[in-house]
């Protein structure tokens, strides 16, 4: 019998995990190509032959997404599987109507059979969108189950922007490692936090290779947490799956793909960021967490800021940079920043693009709603180069760096700026202390 050709439709992350773990080692498919999207600068390369195994000992190029329809034909594919993340449905169903009217079959593939089961009990900190505050919620996580003298490693969506067979599996436990792996800003903004609160934090490619090594890492491990990407869902199988929503985005949670369906897999829904948001929008959110899953516990929370100089924004012109990814692919259109130039006082929010540079101008034509704020991009060295031109060009009195690193440390910042720090806090109860120690309890962790 032949072999079915396939197309995985991805950006870097969901849609190697989804051929590692359904196609690599299938007799049934050959998979002829990746295409790419969201993340730039990743189409081009290989996925390489020493991670694509015996199957595939050449490698399998990766295009990008807008030659899918002539791969579709060049290649006589039979399926196409879409795997990437945060997308509106009809985003997910516009992607299925070209790939159908092109004689393909359009496939998403589910729970069963793409995650993998570790030897540790696992906590999935996933959300309905980017940017509901994952991190934060993650960090909570740690520092409660560490209270308990309990040693968690974390293991982190994939960010492979980089040589794909060198990343296969990395570990994070000083920060000299981010150096070591050449990390971009995005993967820094997550790894880092882990890291100074001196927990070890895996990821990298191949998230089997990866787990195995998170189960015996030299520091001890009693619990893997999974440390999710956009609003995707986890690549391990959870004993325990928390869903942070965000209600500044109300129904987001029931139009984008795969946030529902993180929704319908929580066993806890964390509705964050109430301290911020409009109680329409809380309300919302509350109405459709009752309505596909009310048998999950609803945690209100709350993610407070403060500052390390208030003098810096108050009565300044500032400009407001902010985290990359949520104000790209996740829509955001107010971050930490803002909330900080509102709550100290700031006199003006400066628009940067009269004075973007290179990428930066770009990312700016490719996502015009984003308005006065400026993203920290950094999947290269130039968008690196061209953060730091387009801040230092702006005409503004200071700087709210609202990003989860402090960008000092990588570029050179030449006007007054303020870091923006964030932490998840509960409101009342329930509360995540009362879900972990039952978790505790369940899985008879109690030391």
């Amino acid at each position: 019998m032949s072999k079915k050709n396939v197309i995985i439709i991805g950006a870097a992350g969901r849609d190697f995990q989804n051929f590692n773990t359904y196609y690599r080692n299938s007799e049934e498919y050959s998979v002829v190509a990746f295409t790419a999207a969201q993340i730039p600068d990743i189409d081009g390369r290989k996925y390489p032959g020493e991670l694509a195994g015996d199957l595939y000992p050449d490698g399998i190029p990766i295009f990008d997404e807008k030659e899918l329809p002539g791969l579709i034909k060049k290649h006589s594919v039979d399926c196409c599987v879409f795997s990437y993340s945060d997308v509106p449905y009809d985003r997910v169903m516009n992607m299925s109507a070209l790939v159908n009217s092109c004689g393909s079959s359009f496939a998403l593939l589910g729970t069963k059979h793409t995650m993998i089961e570790s030897t540790k009990p696992v906590i999935a900190v996933v959300a309905t969108r980017t940017g509901c505050g994952k991190s934060q919620t993650s960090r909570r996580v740690i520092e409660l189950l560490m209270e308990r003298g309990l040693n968690v490693v974390a293991v982190r969506h994939p960010m492979p922007y980089g040589d794909l067979a060198a990343q296969k599996v990395q570990r994070y436990a000083e920060l000299s490692d981010l150096k070591k792996h050449k990390c971009t800003v995005e993967e820094m903004e997550e790894y880092e936090p882990h890291v100074v609160r001196g927990n070890v934090i895996y990821a990298g490619v191949d998230y089997e290779a990866i787990l195995r090594e998170a189960e015996k890492d030299p520091k001890g491990c009693d619990v893997v947490l999974w440390d999710g990407g956009n609003n995707d869902f986890s690549f391990y199988k959870p004993d325990l799956t928390i869903t942070v929503a965000d209600p500044h985005r109300p129904n987001h949670e029931i139009s984008y793909y795969p946030g529902e369906v993180n929704l319908r897999l929580a066993d806890a829904v964390i509705i964050n960021k109430m301290d911020t948001a409009d109680p329409e929008g809380v309300q919302i959110v509350r109405e459709n967490i009752a309505k596909l899953n009310p048998e999950a516990i609803v945690i209100d929370g709350a993610s407070p800021i403060r500052v390390d100089n208030p003098d810096v924004i108050r009565g300044k012109r500032v400009l407001v940079v902010e985290d990359g990814p949520t104000l790209t692919h996740g829509e955001m259109t107010i971050g930490a920043g803002v909330v900080a130039a509102q709550k100290y006082g700031a006199a003006e929010l400066v628009d940067p693009r009269p004075f973007t540079v290179g990428k930066l101008s770009e990312t700016f034509e490719i996502y015009p709603y984003i308005g006065e704020l400026l993203p920290a991009m950094g999947y290269s060295q130039q968008q690196l180069d061209d953060l730091e031109t387009t801040i230092n060009n702006t005409d503004c009195d200071s700087v709210i760096i609202g990003t989860p690193i402090d960008l000092n440390r990588i570029i050179n910042i030449k006007k007054p700026n303020t870091r923006v720090f964030y932490d998840l806090q509960e409101i009342g109860e329930p509360d995540l202390s009362g879900l972990l120690d039952d978790f505790i309890k369940k899985h008879n962790l109690s030391k």
